[in-house]
């Protein structure tokens, strides 16, 4: 990724003063954690008042806004306002990786592998429809001069970008209020994976403008994705494995290697997302892996004291960063220069990604329930509530950053400028909004008291069909699809009962180590 902001932190060496510039940065940090004070304190007012008008990612963001424009207004000294500069590789390096890895590590897995396969189709197929359809649509809306005229490969580059979700928003208010446990996994697993696919996407349009030649690297991109995908989820199971191997045979677990055992417990995460990164594979999904299979098979081989370190530990660092994220982010969007000049490019923008997440949703839902059987399909209002948790955040807006300097002067700017806008408007007005929106749809208490998963084999559950059942509607060839889906997830269950969970922990698989040891 490229350096942004870097040159706002190039101080020249007549104006560099080190007691000047250390009280800068106390200043610039001070402010940082006072925001963060701030966002903790009024998301705990919010949540108890039951205030779901205004989110904790849409309050933090608005945080950042509010203390962006004072700055801006104030005239502050640039030496601290370089402090507030949005980094995308901060953010993919450091900020995202805890955040990911507590999504696999705290996942229930049974509602996310029951629905791998709608998943896959909604973050892979769906993405790329998304792209493609908001891609032409930008296109021809310059054609027609109902907007700013971009050229075709640039509007492709906008909508590859524009398509990273980040229902942080949802996901949370979908906790709060209870929801269906597969219209949960359905939403979270989609704005995981298709990170790594808006990514690899953008990249490969990048390199599309920069050789000039679409044809070979635009067919090339699926196999591409699937390589990247295979190779990070291979990496992250390995690294998995590998931590549950040393701990259960390094004997750790004992009181006086505690700090120890944390101490590499929690250096695994990021040696999976580093070496995914490094080998040039997509570090996302690689972390994800690696939390599924650290919290199924390595959590197990930890002493009593460091399993409640390490939960409390990456809960911790996974809501710094993610309200973080949103605070940096909105100072920045405060502080950065836009190209408002362009008014019509927004508007019509917001229009075709509405219209885009349309055609990716209701289409990959209709052949993700070809299928199922019919008292297995996902629902209208879920698809409707898949369409509307949609909204866009820091990946779109990190990327948006990266095309200013990949772009020619102007195009950039205005692509910045049109997803800024659009972040700003999907997390404060969608986001404030989803409560009324489960409520409407009707999918409020879809799901259980408990948490979301806990209770998978419920009557709610769209995905757990039974094979003895008699459907006159579903032909001979659907019905011994799905006998060989269940033959193949009960063996798998029987080889992970007797044979993966014996040899990576130090339990028998036939012990009841509670809910988090169940696929």
């Amino acid at each position: 990724m490229g350096t942004i902001g870097m040159k706002n932190l190039q101080i020249s060496p007549s104006d560099s003063h080190p007691g000047k510039d250390q009280q800068a940065a106390g200043v610039g940090i001070l402010l940082q954690i006072m925001m963060l004070v701030l966002s903790f304190i009024l998301g705990h007012v919010l949540r108890r008042y039951k205030f779901y008008y205004l989110p904790e990612a849409s309050a933090s963001l608005l945080i950042g806004l509010i203390v962006g424009g004072l700055a801006n207004i104030s005239n502050t000294e640039t030496s601290i306002r370089a402090w507030f500069n949005f980094h995308e590789e901060f953010f993919i390096l450091f900020l995202l990786p805890p955040i990911i890895f507590e999504s696999g590590f705290s996942l229930a897995p049974k509602p996310f592998f029951s629905n791998f396969g709608a998943i896959v189709t909604f973050a892979i197929l769906g993405t790329f429809i998304a792209s493609m359809v908001t891609g032409v649509l930008v296109y021809l809306g310059g054609l027609t001069y109902l907007m700013y005229r971009l050229p075709f490969v640039e509007c492709l580059m906008f909508g590859a970008l524009i398509s990273a979700t980040d229902p942080v928003t949802v996901l949370s208010i979908f906790q709060e209020l209870g929801t269906d446990m597969n219209l949960y996994a359905l939403v979270f697993g989609e704005s995981v994976l298709n990170d790594a696919m808006a990514i690899s996407l953008y990249r490969t349009m990048t390199l599309v403008k920069s050789r000039a030649s679409s044809g070979s690297n635009f067919f090339m991109l699926i196999l591409r994705f699937l390589e990247t995908f295979v190779g990070s989820m291979s990496a992250g199971v390995g690294v998995g494995f590998t931590s549950a191997l040393l701990f259960k045979y390094a004997g750790l677990d004992i009181d006086n290697l505690q700090n120890l055992e944390c101490c590499l417990f929690v250096l695994f995460p990021y040696f999976s997302y580093m070496l995914a990164e490094g080998l040039g594979l997509s570090g996302i999904v690689s972390i994800l892996f690696t939390g599924i299979v650290m919290k199924h098979y390595t959590y197990s081989n930890l002493s009593e004291n460091s399993q409640r370190f390490v939960s409390a530990f990456f809960h911790l660092i996974s809501s710094l960063a993610e309200t973080f994220v949103f605070i940096y982010m909105g100072f920045d969007i405060a502080m950065e220069q836009h190209s408002w000049s362009h008014v019509g490019f927004i508007f019509f923008s917001i229009l075709f990604i509405g219209v885009a997440r349309a055609a990716n949703v209701f289409s990959c839902a209709y052949l993700v329930n070809l299928v199922r059987p019919s008292h297995h399909k996902i629902p209208m209002n879920h698809q409707k509530a898949l369409w509307y948790s949609g909204l866009r955040g820091a990946m779109a807006f990190a990327l948006a950053l990266q095309s200013i300097h990949d772009l020619p002067e102007g195009h950039g700017q205005t692509i910045f400028t049109a997803t800024t806008a659009i972040v700003v408007l999907t997390v404060l007005l969608i986001g404030g909004s989803t409560g009324t929106m489960l409520e409407a749809l009707q999918v409020v208490g879809d799901g259980h008291d408990g948490p979301i998963g806990e209770s998978f084999e419920g009557n709610h559950g769209y995905l757990v069909a039974s094979c003895d059942e008699d459907d006159d509607t579903s032909g001979n060839r659907l019905k011994m699809k799905l006998k060989e889906f269940h033959r193949s997830a009960g063996s798998f269950s029987a080889l992970d009962r007797n044979y993966l969970t014996p040899f990576f922990t130090s339990h028998n698989g036939d012990e009841d180590h509670g809910k988090s040891r169940t696929w």
